[in-house]
């Protein structure tokens, strides 16, 4: 098993890698859990194939798992979701020493971490991610939220888990449209600041996909390290630092966005092509050669993910797409910074862009 520390002032915690700490939830959870009732926030998917394997591993060590099953989907981060969810643990009788269990993917870890971040103004969680998006992103880092009409993951908090125990195992029940989607947000640390390691991507990724177990150990620890690293520095994208974990999510968020954050388009695949049309942006503006621009495109393609915006279906033009964007997190003083590729392992904050430009870009592209 790996142990990746993640060095938040005032709030560290450890995130474990490995195989079969699903099975032995119990014993890894340890004296966090100070009541035999634990209650468990998850979907119906992961709980189908999940939910009877860990109440016996918690059964084990003497507590019983009381679950709440919520639809699968992106919907789930709502406002009704949330306070639904803030009613239950109430009800459990959740008081701040407690741990409450998120298991699953990225939008049950974030309403549960926002459910938890506003629960008596903090209560504790522990991060359990069965897919790989959420083990190499989303569970680390703190970021909390839901969506709204307005945009995505618009009204939230940071608040750090406790724990987090990425089970390997889990990976291997992924339908493989997830697991590319997942594969995503690996890609994106290589483009962030580590070439070689988009390098590897390119060299491993088939391998990783069709369920190569070291392939995806060494992915997940990799990214959970990188972004470990980046969050200690920033844990409130005060400096910019953090900032750079946005990249190709200014474009995705719009695409999502414009698909009604629906299953046309997962978050991954959103990120995905949001990384692509970044890199062409940037090979647009002079910032990147047009060579390292076709490369991400092609390892993103050969991933099984999004490439291009034909496919989409789209019923919008680039000002559209652009109008989306305005309600980006990053808005500030009225300018959006674009997270761009100065090349592969160079991503920088770019805060001149002309919206303008942008849409003009999009049109070009929805056309192509």
């Amino acid at each position: 098993m790996a142990v990746i520390a993640v060095d938040i002032a005032g709030a560290p915690y450890d995130v474990r890698i490995g195989r079969g700490l699903l099975d032995d939830l119990g014993a890894e959870c340890g004296a966090r859990l100070r009541k035999r009732r634990v209650p468990i926030v998850t979907d119906a998917n992961v709980h189908a194939i999940w939910g009877d394997r860990v109440a016996a591993a918690l059964s084990r060590a003497g507590h019983e798992a009381v679950f709440r099953v919520l639809p699968a989907g992106e919907q789930t981060k709502s406002w009704q979701s949330l306070a639904e969810t803030a009613d239950w643990l109430l009800d459990e009788e959740v008081e701040r020493g407690d741990h409450i269990i998120a298991l699953g993917g990225g939008v049950i870890g974030d309403l549960t971490g926002f459910a938890a971040a506003i629960l008596k103004r903090g209560c504790n969680f522990i991060q359990v991610p069965t897919t790989l998006l959420a083990q190499v992103d989303s569970s680390v880092g703190g970021k909390t939220a839901i969506n709204t009409a307005a945009g995505k993951n618009l009204v939230g908090a940071f608040h750090q888990p406790a724990l987090v125990l990425a089970d390997l195992a889990a990976l291997d029940t992924l339908p493989q449209r997830e697991l590319r989607a997942g594969y995503a947000e690996v890609i994106k640390y290589g483009l962030i600041d580590d070439a070689p390691f988009f390098g590897w991507c390119e060299a491993n990724g088939a391998a990783l996909l069709a369920g190569d177990g070291d392939a995806r150990a060494y992915a997940v620890a990799h990214s959970v390290a990188a972004k470990a690293r980046i969050v200690a520095a920033d844990e409130k994208e005060l400096n910019g630092t953090r900032a750079l974990l946005n990249l190709g999510h200014t474009f995705g968020h719009a695409l999502e966005a414009q698909t009604g954050f629906s299953d046309r388009l997962l978050h991954g695949e959103a990120v995905a092509l949001g990384m692509v049309l970044a890199a062409r942006y940037s090979a647009r503006r002079g910032m990147v050669d047009a060579a390292a621009a076709r490369r991400v495109g092609a390892h993103v393609a050969a991933a099984g993910l999004p490439a291009a915006l034909q496919g989409l279906g789209l019923n919008c033009n680039g000002a559209a797409l652009v109008a989306h964007m305005l309600h980006d997190k990053k808005m500030d003083a009225g300018t959006l910074p674009f997270l761009l590729l100065a090349g592969i392992g160079r991503t920088v904050l770019v805060k001149d862009v002309d919206l303008a430009d942008v849409a003009a870009f999009l049109d070009g592209e929805l056309s192509a």
